[in-house]
């Protein structure tokens, strides 16, 4: 039995279960805090219990309406500063913003980096998310960084489900180092996408580079958004002679048409983590399957305030 006496897990309104399936499998109570809105729309928060000299985590992913989110995460940790919180932990599941983690255009942002700034602005002691899209993302904090993963609940769902014959699919070259990851530990082999992006959120599929014929072939990508890129090597795939094709994508953004898209394919199933709160559209559909993240969560915060090694996780 672990014991906890200094610590404190508050949660805002973008992932409000995830936050409470954390705080069951630590066997602790949420903090008690008050976020809401003015009637014009500001972020108005409320700590109501002591924190001072206390080991503080918020758990609130960036996700849709990615702004409101934001916000609220940045008022909390100015809250919890300003109540004397001896440490403030940004518990960020799902860090929105990632992708826009370099120039891609002249006058363009970085705004993964702005984000990063307007956390150790606000207060953060340090940062805890999980696969994040760029790992130089890392380096945009002065703080320190766990970037967790969610590789151990996918791997225990396809070892259970799927089993043998697989081929692990890198849907595009960014994703080539995730996806030898898990090729290495089900001992299987690795096939690639060639995809060309024409511009944001459209993508073409052109070819597939490995042999996938006769496998069950997994896909395997830390952001699914409008499944453009999913449902298109999906195609692919099978074109090539795979058996049947499945998703393993950490991060259910699934904006705009991707539902749709996903019911109207032939993947045979998506596996996603509630990172992100699934919506009700996605609870719906047959095809998707959300697997929880809470335990590696709450090892992890465990680890942090125990002073104890968070990569040993996924050794």
């Amino acid at each position: 039995m672990y014991s906890y006496k200094n610590i404190k897990i508050f949660s805002g309104n973008a992932n409000a279960t995830l936050a409470k399936e954390i705080a069951n499998f630590m066997e602790l109570p949420l903090g008690q805090a008050v976020v809401k809105r003015f009637s014009d729309g500001e972020v108005w928060v409320e700590i109501q219990e002591n924190v001072r000299g206390m080991d503080t985590f918020v758990i609130q992913p960036t996700s849709h309406p990615a702004n409101e989110n934001l916000m609220e995460l940045l008022v909390m940790i100015d809250a919890l500063k300003r109540a004397s919180a001896d440490r403030i932990t940004a518990v960020i599941p799902y860090y929105g913003y990632a992708r826009q983690d370099r120039k891609v255009a002249p006058r363009t942002p970085i705004s993964a980096k702005l984000v990063a700034d307007l956390l150790t602005a606000a207060g953060a002691s340090r940062l805890l998310s999980m696969d994040l899209h760029a790992g130089q993302i890392q380096g945009f904090f002065n703080i320190p960084v766990d970037n967790l993963f969610a590789m151990p609940v996918f791997l225990k769902f396809l070892q259970e489900e799927l089993n043998n014959n697989l081929v692990v699919v890198a849907p595009d070259a960014g994703a080539a180092e995730r996806a030898r990851a898990y090729a290495k530990r089900l001992s299987c082999p690795l096939a690639l996408v060639d995809k060309r992006r024409s511009q944001p959120n459209v993508a073409e599929v052109m070819n597939v580079i490995g042999d996938v014929s006769g496998r069950k072939a997994v896909i395997v990508d830390d952001i699914i958004d409008t499944a453009g890129t999913i449902t298109q090597a999906v195609q692919a795939l099978l074109n090539g002679g795979a058996k049947e094709v499945y998703g393993c994508c950490t991060h259910a953004v699934l904006s705009g048409p991707a539902v749709d898209r996903i019911n109207k394919s032939n993947i045979k199933k998506l596996v996603v983590t509630d990172s992100i709160a699934p919506s009700d559209t996605t609870k719906k559909c047959s095809k998707i399957e959300v697997l929880s993240i809470a335990n590696i969560f709450g090892e992890a915060i465990r680890r942090i305030y125990h002073a104890d090694s968070v990569s040993s996780l996924f050794v």
